[in-house]
């Protein structure tokens, strides 16, 4: 039996059931359903980052400290390039919709345009995020972790700026050894970042008077908190080893969730991005072989859309709740 629905006046038929729900190929429907189900994935990683960002917001990295690169450019552009590589994955998505426009008027030369056009901007999104993680894991000015698992923060304190190891930290040579990552500190004669012993952090840090310390913990105003010279100074006493740039165990900027729940939530989306990369490419090929010319359709195109569109969409939502909010 059909199903139908009133309007008052005549009865309209939605859907009369069979294979082909809505007008929708067995494909198309597929990939709708693999969307939903991956839409609730995500959902669930958000939802987890909120969570735990409300339970330790005290202790949260600002986003516009951590985020403050542009490659191949010295200085502080908070969330910059972050915008740059979500404009970019829009466009890609804008390019996607006129490839997808392009395959419904038969227009082959433009449907591989628009494709190639959609392909260097997934492209350029994923270097970036690579380029990015490269930059977050490397660290910028290095920081102190406690007993308790604190970070502590260095600031020059006639600035106001943030002060790095190598600002201060005195070398001493006899200190200098090959640990590994779990020691707290390491130093490689390859490394254009120098790494300095607990040891030689805190004799520089003595001998600075201009250097302050600043705590994770998040003020009022919601600033992280300075503390004076004298609060720095027994302060440093708790420091038990240092801590450059980012992984799953430790984070210069901040809570270590931070970091966890950064690698995976932009990982596996940018999982996604690098696959539909890797899918649009071999749809492009495909294209200039004339194989969908020959079918006498572009649903193929249009699918792989479905699926480029839903990963632009999750980046908003991931752009919103973890780089703005």
């Amino acid at each position: 039996m059909d199903t139908t629905i009133s309007t008052g006046a005549e009865e309209e038929s939605v859907w009369g059931g069979g294979n082909r729900p809505l007008g929708a190929s067995y494909g198309k429907l597929m990939m709708w359903f693999f969307i939903v189900s991956d839409a609730l994935t995500f959902s669930g990683f958000l939802a987890s980052y909120g969570f735990s960002r409300f339970k330790f917001i005290e202790t949260w990295p600002i986003a516009d400290e951590v985020f403050t690169h542009v490659p191949f450019v010295h200085g502080n552009f908070p969330m910059y390039y972050v915008a740059f590589m979500t404009f970019i994955l829009i466009m890609s998505s804008v390019t996607m919709v006129l490839a997808v426009d392009a395959g419904h008027r038969m227009m082959k030369n433009r449907v591989i345009l628009y494709m190639f056009l959609t392909i260097i901007g997934g492209a350029i999104f994923v270097g970036s995020q690579a380029w990015e993680w490269a930059t977050f894991i490397k660290g910028d000015y290095g920081a102190l972790e406690t007993k308790g698992g604190r970070i502590l923060q260095f600031v020059k304190a006639d600035t106001g700026d943030r002060a790095a190891l190598a600002d201060f930290a005195e070398v001493i040579p006899t200190e200098r050894e090959t640990l590994g990552r779990s020691d707290g500190f390491w130093f490689s004669s390859e490394s254009s970042l120098p790494t300095y012993s607990l040891e030689e952090v805190k004799q520089g840090f003595l001998a600075n008077p201009n250097i302050l310390i600043r705590t994770e913990t998040l003020n009022e105003e919601g600033e992280k908190t300075l503390l004076t010279r004298e609060e720095s100074l027994a302060k440093i006493k708790d420091a038990t080893l240092v801590v450059e740039g980012a992984n799953l165990i430790r984070n210069e900027y901040g809570s270590r969730l931070f970091a966890d729940f950064f690698f995976f939530i932009t990982g596996f989306h940018g999982f996604h991005v690098f696959s539909g990369v890797v899918i649009n490419v071999i749809i492009f090929f495909n294209i200039i072989l004339g194989t969908y010319e020959r079918r006498g359709h572009y649903e193929m195109v249009e699918k792989v859309g479905l699926y480029w569109h839903f990963v632009d969409l999750v980046w908003v939502f991931v752009f919103t709740f973890f780089y703005l909010v």
